[in-house]
C-alpha cells in the first residue's frame, strides 16, 4: 500500500465519520441553545428540562436519518473490501 493510498482512506473515513457525527450532534446542539436561551429567559434551573428535548431530537434524528447513515456505512464497508485486494498487494 502506497502512502497516497493511505491517505486517501483516511481522508475518506474522517469525511464520512464527520459527515455522520455533524448529522447527529447538531440538531441536539440547536434544542440545547434554544432550551439554554429560554431557562435563561424564564429563570428555570432544571436538569431534565435540557437533557429531555436534546434526547428526543437526536432519536428523531436517527430515526429519520438511520437508513441514511446505515447505507453511506455498508457503501464505504464494501468499498473497502471491494479494494482490499489491491490494497494488500
Amino acid at each position: 500500500m502506497t502512502p497516497e493510498v493511505a491517505v486517501d482512506l483516511v481522508s475518506e473515513s474522517l469525511q464520512l465519520t464527520t459527515v455522520l457525527v455533524t448529522l447527529l450532534v447538531v440538531p441536539g446542539l440547536v434544542v440545547g441553545l434554544l432550551v439554554a436561551l429560554f431557562q435563561a429567559a424564564t429563570q428555570i434551573n432544571e436538569q431534565t428540562l435540557s437533557f429531555l428535548p436534546r434526547l428526543l431530537v437526536t432519536m428523531l434524528a436517527i430515526g429519520f436519518l438511520g437508513r441514511w447513515m446505515v447505507g453511506r456505512l455498508m457503501d464505504f464497508c464494501v468499498s473497502i473490501f471491494e479494494r482490499a485486494a489491491t490494497l494488500i498487494g
